[in-house]
């Protein structure tokens, strides 16, 4: 049986609130523009992002406010990782933002694995994230908004409890980013079980340009934040990525991490047994569909070690694979005479003996080699590279690390805060001109078109820090000062790496014809700018 038809005041009824609902939306749509832009912009990211798909008109607002690049950072030491996490999480999504990376970094006392699971289920499962475990964060408080440079103790500290091991390394610290004009993803150094390490650092470099290729109209990436394994030596990686892209592709990071990451895409979640992926790169490539402004990657350097003594050249080089070190014998520049570890550092230490703590020593080995990818012709190329000193005998100098040659000069560098405080200085004054000579291109009324700095990230030695200045937050200093209220995240890590690029400040020793990929005892910076169309 069919229902009767509807009566005409019914039919009314209906009518009036079908009018009465378009009344209420057409009273939305009547709210000034800039009105609707004030309020959703102050909306969290959860909301802006549901705002977003509300109206076509709100839709078109929501673009327009997040027009710009954007970095979001925030640090927690709650030492319960799901709170950590809410902190943190809480505070990058506090304003809009639509992530498209993360960078997590944390303390041994957190689990990779649940960390990447939980800041996945916030921010979502297609964006690239990288987690890895530092020797300290640096950033703001999520809660206190004060800013911090954490450097946590030795893993296993030999007390009998373990209260002081288990809460000293637990922290995080959390940074987003949006970058309209940009494609970014997590590309894996992957170690075949029976390939050469030639070959599989060929095939990294050309996974790196590949998918650059693929989505720009560039075959290069313009940045590239790199994380190496603990267990992996990244000087032949650092090499040959140098060798293998252009001058304004800027390449930072950390030589030894514990890391676990995830890609936008899955097909590029590397899965194999434990060790066969030795390093990931977050790279970051020009969209070929770009309408945005210039986003452009800068990098400076602090260095903190200062040259002793003479110059040596290798007599004799012997390595060990077992722990990847090198022993050596050499004789000074221009001398016949071999020399052993006990003599050399015997004379290295008569001129150190009147500093009154005994600083670490490196020898900074100049490396002249040729590199090629794939089946081109190699080309030569110099570089330097720092090995840590572990001792000397009446036979030989024992250093850290492989890849020294008999016939290589090198020399001693020691760890040193007056060399570090001067070098900060630079960075201070490079940094500032930053902005400075990208105002001085534009025309003074033009303040739209004026260079903004939106973020950086820091990679700072773990020796350094509060011990080796005497300060806090000194290494920070240069960008808190000359860019207050800018996003600014980073970790103490346990290698630095930059290579030298069209945007870097800061000179290596041996001069820029020589090439440096890996510091010891430095800052790097990594400072995020953008320019309007």
């Amino acid at each position: 049986m069919e229902d009767p038809p509807p009566s005409s005041s019914s039919s009314s009824t209906k009518a009036r609130g079908s009018n009465d609902s378009n009344t209420s939306i057409g009273g939305l749509n009547l709210l000034n523009d800039d009105l609707v832009q004030n309020i959703l912009a102050r909306l969290p990211a959860p909301s802006f992002a549901s705002a977003a798909c509300v109206t076509k008109s709100w839709s078109f607002i929501c673009n327009r406010i997040l027009f710009r690049p954007k970095l979001s950072t925030a640090l927690s030491l709650n030492p319960l990782l799901h709170d950590a996490v809410n902190e943190v999480v809480n505070k990058v999504l506090s304003d809009p933002i639509r992530p498209h990376f993360a960078i997590v970094n944390v303390g041994s006392g957190f689990e990779l694995s649940k960390t990447l699971q939980l800041i996945r289920g916030r921010l979502g499962f297609n964006i690239p994230i990288i987690v890895s475990v530092a020797n300290g964060i640096i950033g703001s408080d999520a809660v206190t908004d004060e800013f911090k440079e954490v450097k946590w103790g030795v893993l296993f500290s030999g007390f009998s409890g373990d209260g002081y091991t288990r809460n000293i390394n637990e922290g995080i610290v959390l940074t987003v980013g949006y970058l309209p004009g940009l494609k970014v993803e997590a590309i894996p150094l992957v170690r075949p079980s029976k390939a050469s390490q030639a070959r599989y650092i060929d095939d990294f470099v050309m996974d790196i340009n590949e998918y650059s290729a693929s989505v720009s109209i560039r075959p290069f990436p313009v940045a590239v934040i790199l994380i190496g394994e603990a267990s992996s030596d990244m000087k032949p990686v650092m090499e040959k990525l140098d060798y293998a892209m252009p001058k304004d592709t800027v390449i930072v990071g950390d030589e030894r991490g514990c890391f676990i990451y995830r890609s936008g895409n899955d097909s590029r979640n590397a899965c194999g047994r434990r060790g066969d992926i030795e390093a990931v790169a977050l790279v970051f490539a020009e969209d070929r569909d770009r309408i945005s402004g210039k986003i452009k990657f800068h990098v400076a350097l602090s260095n903190g070690v200062s040259a002793v003594g003479a110059k040596y050249k290798t007599a004799s080089v012997r390595t060990s694979s077992t722990d990847s070190s090198t022993w050596l014998t050499a004789r000074r520049e221009g001398q016949q005479e071999h020399l052993d570890g006990q003599t050399i550092l015997h004379d290295i230490h008569e001129l150190l003996e009147n500093h009154i703590e005994s600083p670490d020593l490196y020898i900074g080995v100049i490396k002249h080699r040729k590199f090629s990818i794939g089946v081109e012709k190699p080309m030569p190329r110099t570089c330097i590279a720092y090995h840590g000193v572990v001792g000397g005998d009446e036979e030989y100098l024992y250093v850290d690390g492989i890849g020294i040659r008999t016939g290589d000069i090198f020399q001693f560098y020691r760890s040193d805060p007056n060399s570090a405080s001067a070098s900060l200085t630079k960075v201070h004054d490079s940094l500032r001109n930053i902005k400075l000579e990208g105002n001085s291109k534009t025309s003074k009324t033009d303040v739209d078109n004026n260079v903004d700095v939106f973020g950086g990230f820091i990679f700072a030695c773990y020796g350094r820090g509060e011990s080796f200045f005497g300060h806090v937050n000194v290494d920070s200093s240069p960008f808190l000062e000359n860019f207050p209220g800018v996003p600014l995240a980073g970790i103490f890590c346990g290698g630095e790496m930059v290579r030298p690029c069209t945007t870097f400040f800061g000179e290596c020793q041996e001069g820029s014809s020589i090439s440096c990929c890996l510091h010891v005892y430095s800052t790097v910076y990594l400072v995020m700018s953008y320019t309007p169309l």
